[in-house]
């Protein structure tokens, strides 16, 4: 019998309501997978986000025995020791270095937290989080030349998704992605593969600009908007690029759809610090002349218990006495100080007086290690509906504007997941299955492919 292929289609941010509720009817590429196959919500690990999520996925492994708890870790005990979290923070065997070392030929383009660019049977093109073209960003490293004789400039993210430049991004976004599946489709026809996974991040930034346009119930929906159809029009356009894809593959090939978490509407925005301030956990020596990042403020650290980190969630830091180095926070109250900040956080209404309904996670609760320096807690404002804005300098605590630039989503827990087998028994799929979860993908993947899975993997396979 022949060893089956896999092929694993990355949708960064796309989103199950869109996707399966509303548009489905729409997206024949989908829909035609969707007829045939295990699909439904794909619960994200915690947070949902690109980084560490991906991660989380390629891996089988939580964020805590990744040591990445976001795009930015904590390096050191400092009190700016943060650093983005590249491909080389990633200790773990990814699926792909599994497949490799089992001697299948594997083939990545853009899958987050992979530059720099390591060794793989087969051929790699790196992805956001490369600096630019400058680096090397593919392995083999004459792969390069290959990829900009096909597409001229490589083009990893856009400029800037948080911009009133709707125009110029819209047009970059669409630049990206059809560069990105243009190296795919070329990649699939020309070079022997056993293993194919791309992630394109069009979607998140789509989501990220223009969601107030074509949500009615956004806080600043624009009815009469002039991009009110534009993340309809891009998910015709993926879906167009998926048809495509799927008639270069054969009968052997597994297709796997996937997104790393979901978008909803951002509400506003929670000023952690401020909120922090207020409450007498963070005492600045001098109120800044205006809005500042907190890594400007003049903060008062012997009489400062934690802080708190901007984001689509937020992460808050004791400022422990005998850890940091200014600490103050007793280990013997540690956990009183948590709870009682823990609670007041769950208590926090909106402009309304109305609870927020947010949550929060204590890393040990939540992971069953915790390598690096995990936040003290992890906050969802509002359940995600609301982000964490960690500059300093507002009037108030609640916001609607910001700190980093326009943004009229925020992610939210569940992606999406589809697997399609054409030689499953599987006739018609008519209802979404309900506890997919991040972590079973790449257990999937490697029984697929005929691989033991390892012990120490989570998640569970998903029968196809």
């Amino acid at each position: 019998m022949k060893d089956r292929r896999v092929l694993v289609i990355g949708l960064d941010c796309l989103t199950p309501q869109l996707v399966f509720d509303r548009w489905l009817d729409q997206l024949p590429a989908i829909k035609k997978l969707v007829s045939n196959s295990i699909y439904g919500p794909l619960k994200s690990c915690i947070p949902p986000i690109t980084v560490p999520a991906w991660a989380c996925m390629t891996t089988g492994k939580n964020p805590g025995c990744l040591g990445i708890y976001g795009f930015r870790n904590r390096f050191d005990r400092s009190y700016d020791g943060l650093s983005i979290a590249t491909g080389q923070e990633i200790k773990e065997d990814r699926v792909w270095d599994i497949l490799s070392q089992a001697g299948k030929k594997v083939i990545l383009v853009g899958v987050p937290q992979t530059y720099p660019p390591k060794p793989v049977n087969g051929y790699m093109i790196t992805s956001i989080l490369t600096p630019d073209n400058s680096c090397q960003y593919t392995y083999p490293a004459e792969l390069r030349e290959e990829v900009e004789r096909l597409v001229g400039e490589y083009i990893f993210d856009v400029d800037n998704f948080r911009t009133d430049k709707k125009e110029n991004l819209l047009k970059q976004i669409y630049q990206m992605t059809q560069k990105r599946f243009k190296v795919v489709k070329h990649f699939l026809k020309n070079k022997p593969w056993d293993f194919f996974m791309m992630v394109e991040i069009g979607p998140d930034r789509i989501h990220h600009a223009f969601w107030k346009h074509s949500d009615p119930d956004h806080r600043k929906h624009e009815p009469n908007s002039t991009y009110k159809n534009t993340i309809f029009d891009y998910y015709k356009y993926l879906d167009q690029e998926i048809g495509e894809i799927l008639s270069l593959i054969d009968d052997n090939t597994v297709t796997i759809i996937v997104s790393d978490h979901g978008a909803q509407a951002m509400e506003g925005g929670v000023c952690i610090n401020e909120w922090l301030i207020q409450e007498g956990y963070l005492t600045l020596l001098e109120k800044p002349p205006g809005i500042i990042s907190l890594a400007k403020a003049k903060i008062d650290w012997p009489r400062t218990v934690c802080w708190g980190e901007g984001g689509y969630y937020s992460r808050i830091f004791f400022n422990v006495k005998g850890r940091e180095p200014q600490g103050i926070v007793s280990p013997h109250n540690y956990e009183e100080v948590r709870t009682e900040i823990t609670q007041k956080l769950e208590s926090m209404r909106d402009e309304k007086g109305n609870l927020l309904g947010t949550r929060v996670f204590k890393p040990e609760d939540v992971y069953p290690v915790t390598n690096g320096i995990p936040p003290e807690l992890i906050v969802y404002f509002g359940n995600l509906k609301w982000r964490s804005v960690g500059s300093i300098g507002y009037d108030s605590i609640l916001t609607f504007e910001n700190d980093i630039g326009p943004d009229d989503a925020n992610h939210a827990e569940h992606g999406i997941c589809i697997i399609h087998d054409p030689q499953s028994p599987i006739v018609s799929s008519t209802a979404p299955t309900n506890d997919l979860e991040i972590f079973d993908i790449s257990p999937t993947i490697l029984n697929i492919m005929g691989i033991k899975v390892p012990d120490d993997m989570e998640g569970k396979v998903l029968r196809t």
